[in-house]
């Protein structure tokens, strides 16, 4: 901190982080937490208290400056008891999340004014947020857990920049590259996906408020636009999003990438030890790992041609396979196909609880993803210059697998308008990225790109200045 704007600005601020219900937020929101804290200021971290309760451990030298606020989510038809999270919950439920989401708006509200934190960091979801800071005197930063490249893509946010292009109403609005992109793009939906989307939460849902409601509100409601992303692998995007959202200051906190905890860190980890045993038992770089997140929504069939593509390819397998805590609805319901597990059983793990998935894909017996290219899993498995065989399944994740594509790996061809891929391209996919001669540029691209992803000391000095901005601005009126 230097002496010059010591004098400006508290010694030591607080600041308050509330981040959407969903972990593949959460959990980039903590470590931006983490990071303010090793910064000597003090962390207000706010959720709800089933969310609280399952955060990994803090780490015990930052635990006095990091405060967790449990608000108390409130019950809502349609939402099951003790469901806090999109993970505890099928996707026709997540908008009833969003009405007990909207329900925290006096708890946080009473949180502000009793607390009055300096800043407060906040996400995509509370449209209701920003107009309560304002009227506290409390900074605003809207955290963006999506990257640079899927929020242009998307669009802008601001009246101003919206009336000077045409409305995007259907479907094939979404499958070229926007015409405000003023460069050469693969970044755009193919048609399956861009269906989903018209009928999804951005355009319609049972909440009441859009998605993209919430973001106009959140973002324009922001004094400073932070995004999780770096300038090494997204600059002409990241120089697009001021002006497209008419935001004058847009700062990328960096990748974010999590640390592997080191073993006299961790609490004792029974799963560890036993993943740990059997990759040791596996050759060097030939393992696929698979996972497919929390929230994975195939239909039978889908899955079926999953499961026997990874029989068909012949290499060794280590599948996390975690059944939904809600424990309804279509992912609950999908079965492994007859005889799956028997035939594989002596190269292939099916996992079926928590696993370490920063843990094994730093092992050396791991040589390819297959993923449904979540941000937070690419960050990860390239980290440790891991290839990936991409899988999108809903979301941004697609806009992300068209960025990476043939870069550091491949999309499983599929269907344009049904989505549909065959067990025989999903071997061809996993054999191609891992073991081919053909697919040494990809492998060779992942171990390039782990030297930027892994860089600590980048990353860090991004969040840095993203720190360095709430300070010195913390007096503006």
């Amino acid at each position: 901190m230097s002496s010059s704007t010591s004098a400006a600005k508290p010694e030591k601020l607080h600041i308050a982080l509330f981040p959407w219900l969903a972990f593949g937020h959460i959990i980039p929101f903590l470590e931006v937490a983490k990071h303010i804290a090793r910064r000597g200021h003090k962390v207000s971290f706010i959720s709800t208290p089933r969310n609280i309760q399952r955060l990994p451990k803090i780490p015990q030298n930052l635990t006095p400056l990091i405060t967790l606020v449990q608000i108390p989510l409130p019950q809502v038809e349609n939402l099951p008891e003790n469901a806090e999270a999109t993970m505890d919950v099928p996707n026709d439920v997540i908008p009833y999340l969003k009405i007990a989401h909207d329900g925290l708006e006096q708890g946080i509200s009473e949180f502000l004014k009793t607390h009055a934190p300096n800043w407060i960091i906040y996400d995509f979801a509370p449209y209701w947020l920003p107009p309560i800071a304002i009227k506290l005197g409390i900074k605003r930063a809207y955290f963006s857990i999506f990257n640079a490249s899927t929020l242009c893509f998307m669009g802008s946010t601001s009246p101003e920049v919206v009336s000077r292009y045409a409305q995007r109403t259907r479907p094939e609005h979404f499958t070229v590259p926007p015409e405000w992109i003023p460069f050469p793009s693969k970044v755009v939906f193919r048609p399956f996906e861009a269906k989903s989307l018209i009928g999804g939460s951005m355009i319609q849902n049972d909440s009441g408020v859009t998605d993209w409601s919430r973001a106009e509100s959140t973002i324009q409601g922001c004094q400073v636009f932070f995004i999780r992303s770096c300038r090494q692998i997204e600059g002409e995007w990241l120089d697009l999003l001021p002006d497209l959202h008419q935001k004058p200051v847009v700062l990328p906190t960096g990748l974010l990438p999590p640390l592997v905890p080191t073993s006299d860190e961790d609490q004792p980890d029974n799963n560890w030890s036993k993943i740990a045993e059997w990759l040791d038992k596996q050759k060097k770089g030939k393992v696929v790992y698979v996972a497919f997140g929390s929230e994975i929504n195939l239909s039978q069939e889908e899955f079926n041609e999953l499961a026997l593509g990874l029989e068909l390819c012949g290499l060794p397998f280590f599948w996390v396979l975690r059944k939904p805590s809600h424990g309804s609805g279509n992912a609950d319901s999908v079965k492994l196909p007859d005889g799956f597990e028997d035939r594989t059983k002596d190269r292939g793990l099916v996992w079926t609880t928590w696993a370490p998935q920063p843990k094994i894909l730093a092992h050396e017996s791991v040589g390819g993803f297959l993923t449904h290219c979540g941000w937070s899993s690419l960050i990860e498995a390239l980290q440790y210059g891991r290839p990936l065989i991409m899988l999108p399944i809903m979301y941004d994740q697609g806009l992300i697998a068209r960025f990476w594509d043939k870069r550091i790996g491949i999309e499983v061809s599929r269907d344009e308008e049904s989505g549909w891929f065959t067990r025989d391209e999903l071997a061809k996919s996993v054999n191609l990225v891992v073991v081919h001669e053909e697919g040494k540029p990809f492998r060779d691209g992942a171990k390039e790109y782990s030297e930027l992803f892994g860089d600590k000391e980048l990353h860090d000095r991004y969040m840095d200045e993203c720190v360095q901005y709430m300070e010195r601005h913390v007096q503006d009126v």
